[in-house]
């Protein structure tokens, strides 16, 4: 019932759409229910007259039913249009209740899931919550009121016949609520299914570089197949199930005329039943198989809605694991001191990454950390902006816990520089003013000449308005560095964070993009992640770490000297093997 609870919740702010909603379903409902009454008064009061008598009378019934008529035109209309429009506002509230919630997760809920199932969520499940926001309660009210009523008034024709035929819809209901409890698995996998063609399909597209580069086409034909194949076995899963829903219940029907025709003609001869009321009687069958028949058909459309919503629910039910504290206070004038305590941490609980590390690195100051693969640097980077938090220990920033200060003025005082670039669609200029929305093209210009970038961007043909493709796809590896580096000029924070931001470069590349950080670094305190080590020298401390932890620390002249893990690495290099 939660779900539901859940569902009911995006009615509100179109309550009012909605009331109106039922209300016209009702005068639809009450309008379909009177003719069959309209015609037994007319054969039993009015047809029997002379026609002197009852001729003037059909021009008023013509009038009346007109303008009856008339009005459930305009209801259909209201319920058609207006219906339809609360659905999709429905659908679009919930997807973008969806967008938000997935910019509020964390690191490790992305770590689990695949993009392409995420997209799945939010495009495929939604789109038939519209119909079912509209047509559930809709077609429940509409259909409730036209059974109760056509029964109600069959009772007052003949008893007996209304028991017979209330007798055989019993047998249809629990044969629907048997097949629909399968139906309702069969839509839930269908769901899952395609979510997994989506994953394979944005998984290739992404990578279709690489596939190509390999020349493997072939490969992912066959992967793709595999997950289409899954999703058409799914498929033709629910249409037996279905097919047998519906051939069942027009089975029942039939049983349903045929009771009504035996039994009538029982009854007419047993002279309990006239002919006349069996038309009538025919005429309200009609009325309730209607809805009976608007229930059955519903019911897919209702089981797909009903799985998308509840797919949708397990995202937003999904808690972020890293959370503001409702007594976290604004990070502000901020320094630069960054202290790392004790600190602990691990994946999902497996092996610890990092154990009791202390670091401290002085405001205004560059801090390098180097070794192999594996041994943390990057991980004790993301704890400072709090993609994750510590297992242990803490990490502060001008003596402030982070785990204590709101994340926006956390995120909003450190720069990031990372070695894979992403361009977002849209032009240089967007790319650049991601740093800074609201930033003035005074201040774009002036962070791509500080990324020395400027140059390359007027030669282009559109200038700053050069569109850069599909994750920058139109550019190098070193321009789409440097425009990331006059984002973060642009943003201008207090700390900056490097990881490996020139090891995937060219030498000229790297020479360009190490002057352009070098110039960011300046009155910041930083912290680099490095493998060359040629790009290090010049920093305050470098650390060494490797899997069991802090090894050494010094400046690059010291730890030199010492002979050590850093010396290896940096002869290693010297000798033209360009990895740790």
């Amino acid at each position: 019932m939660s779900i539901w609870a859940k569902f009911i919740q995006y009615y509100k702010p179109y309550r009012w759409l909605f009331f109106t909603d039922l209300l016209c379903a009702a005068v639809v409902s009450l309008v379909d229910i009177s003719f069959p009454q309209i015609l037994y008064y007319l054969t039993h009061h009015v047809f029997t007259r002379s026609a002197a008598e009852f001729i003037p009378v059909l021009g008023l019934v013509a009038a009346g039913m007109g303008m009856m008529y008339g009005i459930r035109y305009a209801c259909q209309y209201y319920i058609t249009t207006w219906g339809h429009i609360m659905g999709a506002r429905m659908e679009s509230d919930m997807r973008q209740d969806l967008f938000d919630h997935y910019q509020r997760l964390s690191f490790s809920y992305y770590d689990r899931n695949n993009t392409g199932e995420m997209m799945s969520k939010l495009v495929s499940d939604l789109f038939d919550i519209s119909e079912l926001a509209h047509h559930g309660p809709e077609n429940v009210f509409i259909c409730t009121l036209k059974i109760i009523g056509s029964f109600t008034l069959l009772l007052f024709l003949n008893v007996k016949m209304t028991l017979i035929l209330f007798g055989v819809t019993l047998l249809m209901v629990f044969f629907s609520i048997h097949k629909n409890r399968k139906m309702k698995a069969i839509f839930m996998d269908n769901r899952k299914k395609i979510a997994g063609v989506n994953a394979r399909v944005q998984d290739s597209l992404s990578g279709i570089r690489v596939v190509k580069s390999f020349a493997n086409e072939e490969l992912e034909r066959e992967k793709f197949c595999v997950s289409n194949l899954q999703f058409l076995h799914s498929k033709v899963d629910s249409y037996r199930v279905m097919g047998s829903f519906h051939a069942g219940n027009g089975l029942f029907q039939g049983i349903l005329y045929m009771a009504v025709l035996v039994s009538g003609g029982y009854f007419i001869a047993e002279g309990s039943l006239v002919v006349s009321d069996l038309a009538v009687y025919a005429l309200y069958i009609g009325i309730f198989m209607n809805p009976i028949d608007v229930l059955i058909n519903f019911t897919e459309q209702f089981q797909k809605g009903y799985s998308g919503f509840r797919r949708f629910q397990e995202v937003v039910s999904t808690s972020p694991e890293i959370l503001e504290k409702p007594d976290a206070v604004p990070l502000t004038n901020v320094r630069g001191d960054i202290v790392y305590r004790d600190v602990s941490f691990r994946y999902n609980q497996n092996e610890e990454v990092l154990t009791g590390v202390n670091i401290t690195i002085t405001a205004g100051k560059t801090v390098a950390l180097v070794g192999p693969s594996g041994g943390g640097k990057t991980t004790l980077c993301t704890l400072l902006p709090r993609f994750y938090d510590v297992c242990e220990g803490a990490v502060l920033i001008d003596g402030k816990d982070v785990r204590e200060v709101t994340l926006k003025s956390l995120r909003s005082a450190i720069g990031i520089v990372q070695q894979d670039v992403y361009m977002f669609a849209g032009t240089v200029r967007d790319n650049i003013a991601y740093g800074k929305p609201e930033a003035t093209d005074e201040e774009i210009i002036a962070a791509a000449k500080n990324a020395n970038i400027h140059d390359f961007i007027v030669s282009l043909a559109n200038g700053y308005d050069s569109y850069v493709g599909e994750r920058g796809t139109r550019l190098s590896g070193g321009q789409k560095q440097r425009i990331a580096i006059a984002r973060v000029f642009l943003k201008n924070p207090p700390i900056l964070i490097l990881d490996e931001a020139t090891s995937a470069l060219d030498n000229e590349s790297e020479r360009f993009i190490q002057a352009s950080l070098e110039r960011l670094s300046q009155n910041r305190t930083t912290i680099v992640v490095a493998h060359r080590l040629s790009t290090i020298r010049n920093a305050d401390e470098i650390i060494v770490i490797n899997s069991n932890g802090i090894q050494e620390r010094g400046n690059h002249g010291k730890l030199l000297a010492q002979n050590g893990l850093y010396a290896k690495y940096y002869q290693l290099q010297f000798e033209g093997l360009d990895e740790l």
